[in-house]
């Protein structure tokens, strides 16, 4: 692997170089996986440390390839946060699967730009495919003979923003939103609970609503959002000129896992002819499950869902959806007609064209990770998976609760569980300082990797469990850390 290019004509290696790139590049992915049951949930290194390591001018020339890897795999590899094993609790980081990594290199290979159907035929047929998968999944359906529509993006964050774009070009299209903009238009608000995920906020910004337009609805003891409160705020709205478009109900939040009421939801929106959306970005695909699907009943009548495959689909970064009731909704939304995408020669009328469903022209092939993994796997392997994060979560809440250092805040009927290290102490001012504390000292310390957040405004713990690869013994290991790093502080 000494030489780096062989012409000058050419960034191609020959068919030899190229099959030594690729095993090096396999040897590393599976040195990765040699210990992954092991592997740190943090490895500390300062900022600046880490930025001295790539402090430098853009290359002229090219170096070595085999140079090349064992700079990659020492700066990169063997410096990253450990998404891949057990002992990543912080946010909500699932592990990804092996097929997908897999189906990315050969996206990467063929380079398809998911647009136009005639640039990426297989591609495109495939996404259409996983859109109608995901709907089928979580009872997201329409009527026989139609099909839901929807769009692969970056996260459950752009989901959500493609859910709410589309609300509101085709809540107010009789307005000519889309020409005239919010011009002259009476103020519209949008409802949602305190603990909705803060993409929401960045969402109605973008949008043009305002922030101050968006009503975040208090939550009940459970931190649903509080139905009361939220339909006397649209009266109060209506009664004071503004104009009430959207309500937005929570699949598993993203602090506890709480998931609303979305059966009464849809039934006030429909009252108060509300478009209604569903965050499902973390929960959502958690309704597959027989033992949650009561739970999201309601979500059946949402008009869009947001939903993250990088989530509970255990799929590596980054693969968002959002669906939508009908592929009309889309094209009315986001169609804008365009000389160098014009299909009158086209005489197949069966060709969907992505690009006239969504804000993006140029995509990847993201479409083709789900497929793969959803076909070697099959859908009750990964429901399992899931469901497995679940009792794990259960098993870790026995375990606080059988501890006499440690106090349960929240539980979940999701892979959430919030707690406090008390350490002794038994004043609360106290024990939210240790736990303050403790998540800098865990993560210089590296072996675990968990983050804190804030509720009714108590800090806590929060521990995500949502990786394949965690068992009984790793949950037991995050209580053992946290404590050896808590007495530390003391």
């Amino acid at each position: 692997m000494q030489k780096t290019l062989i012409t000058n004509n050419t960034l191609d290696f020959s068919q030899e170089e190229l099959k030594d790139l690729l095993d090096k590049s396999t040897e590393l992915v599976l040195k990765q996986f040699e210990k992954v049951q092991e592997q740190p949930g943090y490895r500390f290194h300062p900022q600046r440390e880490v930025e001295s390591w790539f402090d430098e001018p853009a290359p002229t020339g090219g170096m070595p390839l085999d140079k090349l890897f064992d700079l990659v795999e020492e700066k990169v590899l063997n410096t990253a946060t450990g998404n891949l094993g057990p002992h990543m609790y912080a946010y909500v980081m699932a592990g990804g699967n092996q097929v997908s990594i897999v189906a990315d290199t050969l996206a990467s290979t063929i380079n398809q730009n998911v647009t136009k159907w005639h640039l990426a035929p297989a591609i495109t047929e495939i996404e259409k495919r996983v859109i109608q998968w995901a709907a089928e999944l979580i009872g997201f359906q329409q009527k026989p003979g139609h099909s839901v529509g929807g769009f692969l993006s970056s996260s459950g964050s752009s989901a959500n923003l493609d859910g709410l774009t589309v609300a509101r070009n085709i809540y107010f299209e009789k307005a000519d939103i889309r020409n005239k903009g919010l011009f002259g238009m009476r103020p519209f608000t949008v409802y949602c609970s305190e603990e909705t995920h803060s993409s929401v906020d960045k969402s109605i910004q973008l949008l043009g609503i305002g922030a101050n337009h968006l009503r975040h609805i208090p939550t009940k003891e459970d931190f649903t959002i509080d139905l009361e409160a939220l339909e006397q705020q649209i009266n109060d709205d209506l009664q004071n000129g503004f104009q009430p478009f959207c309500v937005i109900g929570n699949a598993g939040t993203v602090n506890t896992g709480a998931i609303d009421d979305l059966t009464t939801i849809a039934h006030i929106a429909q009252k108060y002819k509300l478009w209604f959306h569903v965050d499902g970005a973390y929960g959502g695909l958690a309704s597959s499950l027989d033992t949650k699907k009561s739970l999201y009943q309601g979500i059946e009548l949402a008009d869009s869902v947001a939903l993250d495959f990088h989530k509970w689909f255990y799929q590596p970064f980054e693969i968002g959806c959002v669906l939508v009731k009908s592929w009309d909704h889309l094209y009315r939304t986001y169609f804008k007609k365009a000389s160098y995408l014009d299909k009158s020669l086209d005489k197949d009328p069966g060709r969907l064209e992505l690009n006239e469903h969504h804000f993006l022209l140029s995509r990847n092939a993201k479409a083709l990770k789900v497929w793969m993994s959803t076909k070697a796997y099959g859908v009750n392997r990964i429901k399992a998976m899931i469901q497995k994060d679940i009792d794990l979560t259960d098993y870790l809440n026995e375990q606080i609760k059988l501890a006499n250092d440690f106090r349960l805040i929240t539980t979940s009927e999701l892979a959430i569980s919030c707690f406090q290290y008390t350490g002794g102490f038994h004043n609360p001012e106290q024990i939210i300082q240790l736990n303050k504390a403790l998540i800098p000292a865990l993560e210089r310390d590296g072996r675990v990797f968990i983050t804190g957040t804030t509720l009714k405004g108590e800090f806590v713990l929060r521990a995500c469990l949502i990786n394949h690869r965690k068992d009984e013994q790793s949950t037991r290991y995050l209580l053992d850390v946290i404590r050896e790093v808590g007495q530390t502080l003391r």
